[in-house]
């Protein structure tokens, strides 16, 4: 009976271990594009079969809690913002002077008519604290060693995928790729990472590209031009007061 339990008391330990250990890496991930707190200056390119537009904007974030997103062009949606606080998002339209809260039936919508979708803004942090992680093995990707990880949503979690499935480097935890399936298990799009360079003393990826499974031709590149980490910021700096008059 002894060398019964033993092994078992065993297993359970390094299951017990893998667990805590997927989820570090999926924290160290995020926190290594995000940082306690940052500020970033990106530019985003939508492509589409028979037309290209681009957006530039400034965000700043702190912690897992708070976010806001400058629009700075093009002319006609320069002064545009976005901010959330905890699971709420609002948003700024000056032109209209108008202050809207985006319902959650407006989540799975596409944001400023890219290939991501509000969730995607609001829920960036939703990956450390709404799902379970497993490794499911390694694989190389860009010519790296990675953890390949599933992301399994935690019982009750205001998540709308049915899965995630990243590859991140064990050398610098980078999340290379993530592909996003629906509760049906059918896979909806997949988001490449790449461009590693050093911001701000921090070696990061700075260029993201999501493409949708059934949209052929259809994909959205965020390109990281300047990002600066760990600056102070105060919680009240992200306030629907401070939407009308951030630049």
């Amino acid at each position: 009976m002894k060398h019964i339990i033993i092994p078992f008391a065993m297993l359970l330990l390094s299951l017990i271990a893998g667990a805590q250990d997927a989820t570090e890496i999926v924290r160290n991930a995020y926190e290594k594009v995000n940082g306690t707190s940052s500020y970033a200056e990106m530019t985003m390119k939508i492509v589409r079969p028979d037309w290209n537009r681009s957006i530039s904007m400034k965000s700043w974030s702190k912690g897992l809690k708070y976010s806001m997103v400058y629009i700075t062009a093009p002319a006609q949606e320069k002064g545009q913002v976005f901010m959330k606080r905890d699971n709420e998002m609002w948003n700024w339209q000056p032109k209209i002077n108008r202050m809207v809260k985006l319902p959650p039936s407006m989540m799975m919508q596409s944001w400023m008519g890219s290939d991501f979708t509000n969730d995607d803004l609001i829920n960036q942090a939703s990956i450390v604290n709404d799902y379970e992680h497993e490794i499911l093995g390694t694989e190389e990707m860009n010519g790296e060693a990675c953890y390949k990880i599933q992301f399994t949503p935690k019982p009750n979690a205001p998540v709308v995928w049915g899965k995630l499935i990243s590859w991140i480097s064990k050398d610098g935890y980078h999340m290379y790729r993530t592909e996003y399936y629906d509760e049906d298990n059918y896979l909806v799009k997949t988001e490449l990472a790449s461009d590693v360079k050093t911001m701000d003393g921090a070696e990061i990826t700075t260029k993201f590209t999501t493409i949708p499974a059934d949209k052929e031709g259809h994909k959205t590149i965020m390109i990281m031009e300047d990002v600066n980490f760990n600056h102070e910021i105060e919680d009240g700096f992200f306030s629907q007061m401070n939407m009308k008059r951030i630049r």
